[in-house]
């Protein structure tokens, strides 16, 4: 293979990269944790938290509350994860890229 076959298919490969990539910024992954819910989007920024309505928190149910968010986001930054080792994961397991 010439060099500049080479250098077509690694830019060809960086191309799908950045593709595949501002598809994950783009999407969005929520979680549900109890009476939280928590949405982030694929650059793993918080977009929204929200409150169930019904929720009857009085301030010894703060730390609770605390936790629930802290584990939602967390599960929906653990999605976030997954999605981007699927996506971007094929472009790792090719020989001499990095």
């Amino acid at each position: 293979m010439n060099i500049q076959a080479m250098m077509k298919q690694a830019q060809k490969l960086q191309n799908d990269m950045m593709k595949a990539k501002e598809e994950i910024d783009k999407m969005e992954f929520s979680s549900t944790n109890g009476l939280v819910t928590v949405k982030i989007n694929g650059k793993k920024e918080v977009i929204d938290v929200v409150i169930e309505k019904d929720a009857d928190f009085s301030l010894d149910d703060l730390e609770m509350l605390q936790d629930m968010i802290r584990i939602a986001t967390n599960e929906a930054m653990e999605q976030v994860d997954k999605v981007t080792e699927d996506k971007m994961g094929r472009f790792s397991s090719m020989p001499g890229l990095f």
